[in-house]
């Protein structure tokens, strides 16, 4: 089957799906930590820094290019585990957050949901993407927060994530919700354009996590919290 007619249903979280969802879960925030590496490495500053270890060491160290390639290799190396834990810490969290009970979390509250795509692959079902909303309130009015967008990089832009997240926003309409929120990283380029592309517009670019400052600076993150009336 190929992505352009590849037919996915969309439909709620069953139990069953606790499995496969947590691994297409996992794989899709995983795969951000290179492109997330990359950023940074590619960052002015960071180019001045790796130089400067790399040079640095050679000439304090008598011109001892080994003493040099481990120096900057330990920067690179820093860089690329703060990357790495950025997304693994994320992950980690979530899965004993919210995704321990998706049933008791997001099924048991009307206001809330969570759905799965849904696509016959090799004569076999298979979950290849997941979105959940939950219901909010602030200043007295309703809206939706939307969480967990991850598609399967098996079938990037075949149209999955759009179906996702035209279904989210079905149902906050639905809940007579005034607007919906969501938060995401700037690395996630595809994710980011998906979500302009559908109306949304960025309201907030901070750096406010719950990993270490530090760490969040060393990664050289950056998070976008856009919103869309409806």
């Amino acid at each position: 089957m190929t992505k352009s007619n590849m037919h996915a249903v969309i439909r709620r979280y069953q139990p069953s799906d606790r499995e496969t969802v947590e691994t297409v879960f996992r794989e899709g925030l995983m795969e951000h930590i290179n492109p997330a590496f990359i950023y940074a490495m590619t960052r002015p500053l960071y180019i001045t820094v790796s130089l400067f270890f790399y040079i640095g060491a050679y000439v304090m160290g008598g011109q001892s290019v080994v003493l040099a390639l481990v120096s900057g290799g330990a920067w690179i190396g820093l860089v690329y585990f703060c990357c790495f834990e950025f997304y693994n810490g994320y992950v980690r969290a979530r899965l004993n957050t919210d995704m321990r009970d998706v049933p008791g979390y997001y099924l048991s509250n009307p206001d809330n949901c969570f759905w799965v795509a849904e696509a016959e692959i090799h004569g076999r079902p298979q979950v290849l993407g997941m979105v959940a909303v939950e219901g909010k309130s602030e200043k007295g009015q309703k809206y939706g927060e939307l969480y967990r967008m991850v598609v399967s990089s098996s079938c990037r832009r075949s149209g999955l994530g759009l179906q996702l997240a035209k279904t989210a926003e079905d149902f906050c309409r639905e809940r007579r919700f005034t607007k919906i929120k969501l938060s995401t990283t700037s690395t996630q380029k595809a994710a980011v354009a998906l979500y302009f592309r559908l109306g949304f517009k960025l309201v907030l670019v901070h750096t406010q996590s719950e990993s270490p400052k530090w760490m969040i600076w060393m990664t050289r993150a950056t998070f976008l919290n856009m919103e869309k009336n409806i």
